[in-house]
């Protein structure tokens, strides 16, 4: 199983009084990583898959230890958990990029693909699917 590898650079605008990144900044952490992932690696070039639209239908977060701001970036792994007909959900942690047992966060987000014209869920196609289960930990399916 493949992981997506992402590289947040940290903002002045997401620390709180504490010094610490505000634990709602790390929704659009994870956002970035999930459109870097789905968009930018979507399968062939000039390929339409994913770019229809996909709406979120849910947000996990396990806050694991506090993030103190500073200018290196962190690194958001990214991978899939679960494929089906019209949804899948993507797996994070985001970690230090010198010390990978360092995890801030463990996430997930269902994600479903959305028809913008007709404003309704529609289904994951084949070329997405195999983009997809490159990503697919296939021990997450067993547990």
């Amino acid at each position: 199983m493949a992981r997506h590898i992402y590289r947040c650079p940290l903002r002045w605008s997401d620390m709180d009084a504490f010094g610490h990144v505000n634990n709602v900044v790390f929704l659009r952490y994870l956002e970035e990583a999930r459109i870097d992932f789905m968009f930018r690696l979507a399968p062939g070039d000039g390929s339409p898959s994913f770019s229809g639209g996909s709406v979120v239908a849910r947000h996990e977060i396990d806050y694991v230890r506090p993030l103190v701001h500073r200018h290196e970036p962190v690194i958001i792994e990214s991978w899939v958990t679960k494929i089906s007909a019209a949804s899948l959900t993507i797996a994070y942690e985001v970690k230090e990029e010198d010390d990978p047992a360092t995890v801030y966060v463990r996430a997930s987000t269902v994600v479903v693909p959305y028809n913008l014209e007709s404003q309704r869920p529609r289904r994951i196609s084949a070329e997405e699917k195999s983009f997809l289960e490159k990503y697919l930990d296939k021990a997450a399916l067993a547990a």
